[in-house]
C-alpha cells in the first residue's frame, strides 16, 4: 500500500474517545449542567461544559468551579456520574468508526486510546462497543495527569516503543491537540465533537476533518 516514494510516516495512531469515537459530548455537557443544578450551584453554559470535556473529571469540575473545595468537587462528580450512567446505554459510536478502525488495522497501523474517561468508564464502553481488540494500549485520566499534560501520551509511546515523531494523536478538543504538542507528536483534529473548529486552529494540527471516514482516508493516504 505504501510505495517506495511514499514511506509510512506514522506507526501508531492514538485516539481520544468522547467526541472522537463516541457521540457523547452532548450527554456529558448535559450531565455536568444537571450536576450543578442538583447541588444548587450556578449552571455552566453548554459551551463552558463542552470546553472541559477531555479533562479528567476532577480537573473539569475544578475548572468550572475554581473556588470549590475538594468535598464540593466530589459531590459534583458523584451527581454527574448519576446522570451520565442513567443514560450511557443510549450512547453510540459515530458513523463509520468501527469500519474505519478496521481499515487502519488492515493497513498495518497500530492503535491506542488516550482519554479523559476513568478506567472503569473506558472499560465499560470498550466492552459495550466491542472495540477493545483494536487497541494495544489505553490510558485514562485516573492513571495519569489530565490532558493536556503529556504524561498520558508519553506512557502510551513508552509502552508501544514508538518514538513521538512516529505517532499521530486524533482528537476533537484543543486539549487533545495541545497534548500532542506537549508530547512531541503530530495531531489531526475532528470538528464534530466538543470543541468548535475555530478552537482547534493554530494548534499545529496537520489537518481538520468533519467526518470520521475522511480522517481514515487521509491517514491511509498520508500517514
Amino acid at each position: 500500500m505504501f510505495g517506495l516514494n511514499q514511506p509510512r510516516r506514522f506507526d501508531l495512531v492514538v485516539f481520544d474517545w468522547d467526541g472522537t469515537l463516541m457521540d457523547s459530548t452532548g450527554m456529558i455537557a448535559r450531565s455536568i449542567q444537571r450536576a450543578f443544578d442538583d447541588i444548587g450551584l450556578p449552571v455552566p453554559s453548554e459551551q463552558q461544559a463542552r470546553y472541559v470535556i477531555g479533562y479528567g473529571m476532577f480537573e473539569a469540575m475544578a475548572h468550572l468551579l475554581p473556588d470549590a473545595d475538594e468535598a464540593q468537587i466530589r459531590r459534583l462528580i458523584d451527581a454527574y456520574r448519576g446522570h451520565f450512567l442513567a443514560q450511557d446505554q443510549e450512547l453510540k459510536l459515530y458513523d463509520g468508526v468501527e469500519e474505519g478502525l478496521a481499515r487502519l488495522r488492515d493497513a498495518g497501523f497500530r492503535m491506542a486510546v488516550a482519554t479523559g474517561k476513568s478506567r472503569v468508564g473506558l472499560d465499560r464502553v470498550l466492552q459495550a462497543t466491542q472495540l477493545n481488540h483494536f487497541f494495544e494500549v489505553t490510558r485514562t485520566a485516573d492513571e495519569a495527569f489530565s490532558k493536556p499534560h503529556p504524561a498520558m501520551l508519553e506512557y502510551i509511546l513508552g509502552y508501544s516503543a514508538v518514538e513521538p515523531e512516529r505517532a499521530l494523536m486524533v482528537g476533537d478538543t484543543s486539549h487533545d491537540l495541545q497534548l500532542a504538542l506537549n508530547a512531541g507528536t503530530a495531531s489531526v483534529g475532528l470538528t464534530y465533537g466538543a470543541h468548535e473548529e475555530n478552537a482547534l486552529q493554530d494548534l499545529q494540527a496537520l489537518a481538520l476533518f468533519d467526518e470520521f471516514a475522511l480522517l481514515i482516508d487521509w491517514i491511509i493516504a498520508h500517514g
